[in-house]
């Protein structure tokens, strides 16, 4: 399946891009919202599980009217990065490991939700899933759909074998990535290639819309560029401008600074 093989129905805010496999469908929602967040349905024979969240109110009742439209009986939410928007399909089950549960909670995501919650006030839902179960082994099923759960150092991340297809965090091939050093860099660098090794078709993360192999690569040698060039300068402001010469149509700004931050302590 190519990123391309999809048919795309335009909402009001957003757009939903759908991958027919035969015996599943892929649901890949992109909200538009001002984080740029990616949510997924993956429907089967009438039943269906989603992944993550949609944070932001418009999209929480958008989405969920589309799922409604749609027929898709949703049995569960699997949430590893985005807790944000417990409002979105009230009464549904949501599924998490103990550790990603922590993460949205007390840890690093609880922190980004208050922080967006600050910025964006009302249009963004920072509520948190009350109830969560468990995942304790390294396999999940729901609506028929079997998952391979990944854990790390944040939260999970999710196989689907039936898809040929990779849940992760952030990849987006034309935009910068949020890199806490060299050490980081390298750990992303061999969790791309075991997506590489695995010869997956597509790749879903949360701030883009599906990607494939082709753009692995492309953040693969940008983390590559990222390392050389943080070596060759002393200071953030450096490095910045020398990464931004090198990619000057690279989206995502922000993350670049937080990336500066983490190199250099700015």
């Amino acid at each position: 399946m190519k990123k391309t093989d999809c048919t795309t129905v335009k909402l009001s805010t957003g757009a939903v891009s759908v991958y027919d496999f035969g015996t599943a469908k892929l649901h890949a929602y992109q909200t538009n919202d001002p984080l740029a967040d990616e949510v997924f349905a993956v429907e089967k024979d009438g039943k269906g599980v989603v992944l993550e969240y949609p944070p932001f109110v418009a999209n929480i009742e958008e989405l969920g009217g589309y799922i409604v439209e749609q027929g898709i009986e949703i049995e569960g939410i699997v949430a590893a990065y985005h807790m944000a928007g417990a409002s979105f399909l009230p009464g549904t089950p949501v599924f998490a490991t103990k550790g990603a549960d922590e993460y949205g909670h007390t840890g690093g995501g609880k922190a980004l939700i208050d922080g967006f919650a600050t910025a964006f006030g009302a249009s963004f839902d920072a509520s948190v899933p009350g109830a969560v179960t468990y995942i304790e082994g390294d396999e999940l099923e729901l609506a028929g759909v079997k998952m391979g759960i990944v854990r790390n150092d944040d939260a999970f991340d999710i196989e689907i074998p039936e898809l040929n297809a990779v849940y992760t965090h952030m990849l987006g091939h034309d935009c910068h990535s949020i890199v806490a050093g060299a050490g980081h860099a390298d750990a992303i660098i061999a969790q791309l290639k075991g997506y590489q090794a695995k010869d997956n078709d597509l790749v879903l993360t949360s701030h883009y819309t599906p990607e494939d192999l082709k753009d692995v690569q492309a953040k693969i040698d940008y983390l590559e560029d990222l390392k050389r060039i943080a070596a060759q300068f002393a200071d953030a402001a450096a490095f910045k401008a020398a990464v931004q010469e090198r990619y000057p149509e690279y989206a995502g700004e922000n993350y670049l600074d937080m990336t500066c931050g983490f190199f250099f302590g700015a």
